[in-house]
Parts: structure tokens; C-alpha cells; sequence
């Protein structure tokens, strides 16, 4: 267990790691066009820089759960920060585009590991009842990150050429570093996961053809629609491999729980929005001419106030769940979306900085409380994989809204020149819509879930009875009763009647009372201890009884509970008739079942270690 001044420092390296990562999604963005000049390489060439980082950094989410659970926290942390210095090391010397794709594909694969790895860690440090705090800070880098490497690149770009971008990443990375060497524990508990090759192969097809499929699809149509055929294919037996796996790379299990699986789609809805402004509005400002550093400072504000509106968003969380969040964050992110798209040819750089803050806030209100509520739905065992599949949603929203989005707003521009951005925007309010039809949902889910939760449970005869009853029929001989009950070792049984009614209990006492009565030898069990075998009395007595019928000296009108009787009542009947067994019947009289004394107490132990581990 972390001390609380090491789990905040551990929650803060994580909280840097997850920043760095997505700073560095979108950094090399703003250098495209200076980079390809300076190599001498075609700006359509040079968007493959970006497209190897979106895949490199998609195909090593699935495998993070893997390594998550093989390799200790620690090593498995630093290996991924690593990743990144390589990379920046080697595109920071980089002459050639060849060397800058190699930088990004070695820093691709840290991106893709380091998100889910610090997720996890919050998870595992983060008290429950503040996750929804921890989880929106985490949100708020996710948002920042991308968002703030534009003002910065822009930035850096005024004093040199590409490489120092690669330099001062580097640096950053370096310092990360030093940090997760001082304060990252090892605290994942460690298992024997074993890699399976081809699903790593079906998993890594899927994500290419599927992103790949979207970033062209307005390009090359043709090309597009066949790989993304491919990719869905492959996904399938991706998903149909798991299924037979022993220890699949992904447990899909998750996907089961309705909640999560909702959580994890309005997550990805939420991040679509914001990386379609993200991209769109400042390439949009450049074309009315504003300097790109203006173009990125003036979204700024949006960006600043959401690392201050996410914790509290997951405070609110916390306190009152996700309801309100969600519904005012989407209807927030669609209005204030149409209006920006509306007023944009006419505005000034303010006025557009201004409404863009709302659209920014809607979705800190978004992504940190729905993570949190689509986690907390899960047992703590299935959350690797669950950040596992958040953190493969993130790549597919990133994708979807840098690429899709200014995809379909180039394309309406031939043809309605003046309204091409709002079109775009009303289309994103669509999905915002789907978004706040989806949380209703959600909603819905968590709240039967709460009530089943809060409503107590109804413990009642049925619940704790055992089904395979062994009874004997009254006209059967004692000796036939006796013979299963050695077999079956039990010290009684039900009688019934040919319709299975019940008409009476046979027990070792009935027996008892038998050879004691009217002899002042056989008073109690003990007695056959010290009883001669050849004793006359005692042969006879044993005679009569082994060929008597058992309805002759079982107990008559015997005494039984209802399959509803409560939980409660069961245990006074026990306690108040001194019985071992009570059998249980029906509302048509006909026994279902019996109840020992030692399900009552296996019921309670239960029960009771249940509370200690809650």
C-alpha cells in the first residue's frame, strides 16, 4: 500500500506520462509543410508521418494489457518513456524522411503502451470514492495534450526547423524519466499471461485497415472500402479467436456489461468532437488569415478552462454520478458546435475563441466522468482490459476526427463554398445528439443497477435449500431407510406418500426412541456402546424394527417451511424445534427440497466474509 505522498506523486507522473503522450499525437502536425520542404519531400508523402504514428500507436494499445499483467510496473513504465527518447533522439539527427517516419513509429509504439499503462496505474492507486477526481484529471491531459503541442510547435517553430521539436520532446521525455525512476512502484499484480502471435496479427490488420480505411476515405474510395472490408474481417476472427483462448490478449468480457460498453462509445463521441475542432478551426483561421500561432491562441482559453472544469467535473461525479454531466455536456457541445459553424464567416478571432469554450467544457463534463463510470462497472480484475479497450477507442476517435471530419468538410466546399463549415458542424451536432440519446441510456442502466444494489436482498427458504432430496415412502421397511441412510451418510430423510406429498421425517432419534421405549438400557446412543451383542432384548428389538414400515415410527404431521419463508424464520424453526433438517414445499404441497442447519451457517459465513471484503 503507497503512502498518500507517493500516491499523489505517482498519480502526478502518470497524469505528465498520459500528457506527453497525447502532446505528442498532434505535435509534428503544424511542422508537415516546413519539414517537407527541408527534406525535400512531398507534402502528400509527409501525411505518412502522421498515419504511421496513428497505427504504430494503435496496434501496441492491445498488447499493453498483456504486458501489464507480464512485466513489472516500473521496468514496463520506463521501457515505453524510453521508446519516446529513442524516437527523439533519432529524429532529432534526422536528414532524411525515411529517419523522421523510423522517429515516429519508435515514438508510436511508447504512445500506444504509455496511455494504458498510466491509466492503469490511477486505477490501482485511485481511492474509490474519489475515481471520478483522479479519472477527470486524467480526462483533462487527454484534452490538453493535443490541444496545447499546436500553441507549442507553433511556438518553437519561430526560433527553428523541425528538429528542435524532436529536441525539446526529448528533454521533456528524459525528465519523465528521472521521475517515474524516483516515484513509479511496482503495483500491478503480476500473472503468467501468454502472447498469442496470431492475435496480435488479427488485431494489428483490424486497426490498420480500419483506420486506414477512414483517413482515405475520401480520397481513394475504392481502396479504402476494400481494406476496410479486410479490417472488419480480420476483427472477427480477432474476436472469434479470443473466444477459444485460454488467456486471450484481450478479454472481451467487458464488452458484456452493457454499461461499460455505452461508457466506452459516448467516450469515443466525446473525443470525435473535440479532435474535429481541434483540427478544423485552426486550419480555418490560417485561411481568413490569422498567423498560426494566433490561429492556436486563440482556442487557447478553451483548453486552459478545461484542465480547470475536468477534476471538478470528477468531483460532481463523485458526489452525484454521471446524469447531469453527460446530458447538459453533450446538448452543451452540439448548440454551442451549430453556432461556431453559423456565426464563423463573420465573426472575429474573440467571438470564436469565446463560443469554442463551451463546445471544450461539454466535453470535460464528458470524458473523465463517463471513463469512470464505465470502469467502475467492471470488477477490478477486468480493468486492464477495459482501459485496454478506452485506450483503443481513443486511437479510432483521434482518427475519426482528425481525418474523417476535415475529409467531409473539403469535400462539401466544391459545392457550397459558404457553407461548408456549418454543414460540417451540424453533422457533428448529429452525433452529439446520438451521444446525449446514448447517455440517456446509460443513465437508465446505472440507475436499475443502484436500485438493485440499495434494494435489499431476499433471502428465503429456496435460496439456500438443497434440491437432491433423498426421501423413502411410508410403506417402504425401516431396514430400506436405514440402508440409505448409511449410504448416503445422512441422519434422516422426509417420508411421502405415492404423490410425493409429505406425511413424515424418519430420523436416528425416531429410531432411538424405538429401542429405548420401555427398556431402562437404551436411553441415548451411548447405550449401544456398552451393550452386550448377544443381549436377546437388543436382537429382537432389532428385528422388529428392520421389517416395521417406516410410517409405523417416523414422526407423523411433520413440521416444514415454504419455499418463500424468509431467511430469518427458517433459522427460528431450526433453533426452536432443536431439528437438524426442515423440508421445504411447495404452495401445491409437493417437496422441492430440504434444509440443513450447516446451509444456514455456510449461508451466513458467506455472507459475512462478503462484508469484511467490501
Amino acid at each position: 500500500m503507497l503512502s498518500k505522498k507517493l500516491q499523489i506523486m505517482t498519480f502526478i507522473v502518470a497524469a505528465i506520462a498520459v500528457f506527453l503522450a497525447t502532446f505528442n499525437e498532434t505535435f509534428l502536425n503544424v511542422a508537415l509543410s516546413p519539414m517537407g520542404v527541408a527534406l525535400n519531400t512531398d507534402a502528400s508523402i509527409m501525411t505518412w508521418v502522421v498515419t504511421a504514428y496513428m497505427l504504430g500507436a494503435a496496434i501496441m494499445v492491445p498488447i499493453s494489457a498483456f504486458l501489464y499483467k507480464k512485466i513489472p510496473t516500473k521496468i514496463l513504465f520506463l521501457i515505453t518513456v524510453g521508446f519516446f527518447i529513442v524516437g527523439s533522439l533519432i529524429g532529432a539527427l534526422a536528414q532524411n524522411f525515411f529517419m523522421v517516419l523510423i522517429a515516429r513509429i519508435i515514438q508510436a509504439l511508447g504512445s500506444g503502451m504509455l496511455i494504458p499503462v498510466s491509466m492503469n496505474i490511477v486505477l490501482e492507486i485511485a481511492p474509490r470514492e474519489k475515481l471520478g477526481l483522479y479519472m477527470g484529471a486524467m480526462g483533462a491531459m487527454t484534452t490538453l495534450g493535443p490541444s496545447l503541442s499546436l500553441i507549442v510547435a507553433g511556438l518553437i517553430l519561430r526560433i527553428g526547423d523541425f528538429h528542435i521539436l524532436f529536441w525539446v520532446f526529448g528533454v521533456l521525455c528524459l525528465l519523465l524519466f528521472i521521475l517515474a525512476t524516483i516515484f513509479i512502484s511496482n503495483i500491478s499484480k503480476l500473472t503468467k499471461p501468454k502472447l498469442d502471435i496470431l492475435s496480435v496479427i488479427y488485431i494489428s490488420l483490424a486497426l490498420i485497415g480500419i483506420l486506414f480505411s477512414i483517413s482515405f476515405v475520401f480520397q481513394i474510395w475504392w481502396i479504402a472500402l476494400i481494406v476496410f472490408v479486410v479490417g472488419i474481417l480480420a476483427l472477427v476472427l480477432f474476436v472469434l479467436r479470443q473466444k477459444k483462448l485460454e488467456m486471450p490478449l484481450i478479454n472481451l468480457k467487458p464488452i458484456k456489461n452493457k454499461p461499460f460498453t455505452i461508457s466506452v462509445l459516448l467516450n469515443m463521441i466525446g473525443l470525435i468532437v473535440v479532435f474535429a475542432f481541434n483540427v478544423i478551426l485552426p486550419i480555418l483561421l490560417i485561411e481568413r488569415g490569422a498567423d498560426p500561432l494566433i490561429a492556436s491562441l486563440t482556442l487557447f482559453p478553451a483548453i486552459f478552462l478545461t484542465c480547470i472544469m475536468a477534476p471538478i467535473a470528477g468531483k460532481i461525479y463523485d458526489k452525484f454520478g454521471a446524469k447531469w454531466l453527460l446530458i447538459i455536456g453533450f446538448l452543451i457541445m452540439a448548440i454551442f458546435g451549430v453556432i461556431i459553424g453559423y456565426v464563423f464567416n463573420t465573426a472575429n478571432f474573440v467571438t470564436i475563441g469565446a463560443l469554442y469554450v463551451p463546445v471544450i467544457l461539454g466535453s470535460a463534463l464528458i470524458i473523465g466522468p463517463v471513463q469512470s463510470c464505465g470502469l467502475s462497472s467492471l470488477k477490478s480484475e477486468e480493468n486492464p482490459h477495459g482501459v485496454t479497450i478506452f485506450s483503443t477507442g481513443f486511437q479510432i476517435a483521434g482518427c475519426i476526427g482528425t481525418a474523417l471530419f476535415p475529409a467531409i468538410f473539403y469535400a462539401i466546399i466544391p459545392n457550397l463554398p459558404n457553407s461548408a463549415f456549418l454543414i460540417t458542424t451540424i453533422i457533428i451536432a448529429c452525433i452529439c445528439l446520438i451521444g446525449f440519446i446514448l447517455s440517456l441510456v446509460l443513465i437508465h442502466l446505472k440507475t436499475k443497477e443502484k436500485i438493485a444494489k440499495e434494494k435489499p436482498t431476499q433471502v428465503n427458504a429456496i435460496s439456500i435449500m438443497k434440491k437432491n432430496v433423498f426421501t423413502i415412502q411410508k410403506d417402504a421397511r425401516v431396514i430400506d431407510a436405514l440402508m440409505v441412510m448409511k449410504m448416503k451418510k445422512i441422519s434422516g430423510m422426509p417420508v411421502v406418500d405415492e404423490q410425493q406429498n409429505l406425511v413424515g421425517y424418519l430420523s436416528d432419534g425416531d429410531i432411538m426412541r424405538y429401542l429405548a421405549k420401555n427398556n431402562v438400557v437404551f436411553k441415548s446412543a451411548y447405550a449401544f456402546v456398552v451393550t452386550d451383542e448377544n443381549d436377546n432384548l437388543f436382537q429382537t428389538k432389532l428385528s422388529e424394527l428392520a421389517n416395521m414400515k417406516v410410517c409405523d415410527i417416523a414422526s407423523p404431521d411433520p413440521f416444514f417451511v415454504r419455499d418463500n419463508t424468509d431467511f430469518d424464520e427458517v433459522c427460528r424453526i431450526l433453533a426452536t424445534t432443536h431439528k437438524k433438517k426442515v423440508p421445504v414445499l411447495n404452495n401445491d404441497n409437493k417437496m422441492i427440497g430440504i434444509i440443513d442447519r450447516s446451509e444456514v451457517t455456510d449461508y451466513v459465513i458467506e455472507k459475512c466474509v462478503e462484508k469484511l471484503n467490501n
